[in-house]
């Protein structure tokens, strides 16, 4: 989840990106939208971003990190809400909107209706937010982090590594965007090794450090050696009991350079840019960006090995390169499983 004269989304019109290609100079003026040439001025391009959660949850970090370096690079005014509670969602929306803002971005799972309903408040403003959900007309976009190509490959590496055969995953709860991520990792350590048993403990928040530690905890003492960090906390779990750990939505080395073998890591500036390409042409609509967090469109990858680059059997690695090839090329896909993982 983050104001002035209010400045209209540029050409806001419902036509499809085809449809304005199609119209040219003469029809641009013909149907009231402005000219790309026009559209361009010394105004800055603003946007905000809304979270729910604190910046240091990486799932938002992550949307932050890419708008941050799009003010740098795509020259564009951002600024940002953190914490916001659910109750309070619609009414910094608005704030945005009314204060010039054409393009509001964030996280909206814990308050999709009302983003929704706000959202039609403002037609001319251009909202992008991680949904559950479709997007709705005519100017409410979504997105997810589709990053279980790269959490599969993660899994074939849990799966080769472990010596307990007992693999396991700490999540937020059991929602499709959270088990996608955890089912594909479990099905990477399972082809690896089919001997692989699985455990998994939803901590039921997004942002709970301490218990997700606390079930980390639980899951190594029970004989899990490799686990997935799908949440915040538990790579501190797995650095103080010295078993190996995945790490989860962007490089996470740091937090235990002798733990963190690597993770999905997930991009979102390949989102970014293409939503800020669209407002400022004029041409955003409401339409599923999910397809930006793919690996084939740089939205997602696997983070470096770094130290583990030299520990990790060749065998491993030939193994991951093979599969993430095949996953670029299109010849191979990771299965996409919603369904709510339970234990072995």
């Amino acid at each position: 989840m983050s104001r002035r004269d209010r400045s209209p989304l540029q050409g806001e019109s419902g036509l499809s990106r085809r449809h304005f290609i199609g119209l040219g100079a003469a029809g641009l003026v013909a149907a009231g939208l402005p000219l790309p040439a026009l559209a361009a001025s010394d105004k800055k391009l603003k946007v905000a971003a809304i979270f729910a959660t604190p910046i240091e949850e990486p799932w938002d970090k992550q949307i932050h990190l890419a708008l941050t370096k799009a003010a740098k690079e795509l020259d564009i005014d951002y600024k940002f809400s953190e914490k916001v509670q659910a109750a309070d969602f619609g009414r910094v929306m608005r704030e945005y909107a009314q204060g010039g803002y054409e393009l509001v971005m964030g996280d909206a799972f814990a308050a999709e209706r009302e983003s929704r309903r706000t959202a039609k408040q403002f037609p001319k403003t251009a909202f992008l937010f991680g949904s559950g959900a479709g997007p709705a007309e005519p100017n409410f976009g979504v997105f997810d982090n589709w990053i279980h190509e790269p959490a599969y490959l993660s899994g074939l590496i849990a799966g080769k590594m472990t010596k307990s055969n007992t693999v396991g995953a700490v999540a937020a709860m059991g929602i499709p965007e959270v088990n996608r991520l955890v089912n594909a990792f479990f099905a990477g350590a399972k082809e690896a090794n089919p001997q692989v048993k699985k455990k998994i403990t939803f901590i039921g928040s997004f942002f709970d450090p301490p218990k997700a530690k606390e079930a980390a905890i639980a899951q190594i003492d029970g004989g899990v050696d490799v686990i997935y960090a799908e949440r915040f906390g538990v790579i501190d779990a797995a650095k103080e009991k010295k078993i190996y750990a995945i790490s989860n939505m962007s490089d996470q080395s740091d937090q235990g350079p002798d733990t963190v073998i690597t993770g999905p890591v997930w991009d979102m500036y390949p989102t970014v840019q293409q939503a800020i390409k669209m407002v400022r042409a004029g041409v955003f609509t409401a339409q599923d960006y999910g397809d930006f967090s793919r690996m084939a469109k740089g939205g997602s990858s696997l983070a470096p090995y770094h130290k583990f680059d030299k520990l990790l059997p060749a065998e491993v690695k030939e193994l991951v390169e093979k599969k993430k090839a095949e996953i670029l090329a299109g010849t191979f896909r990771v299965d996409v499983d919603e369904n709510t993982p339970v234990s072995d």
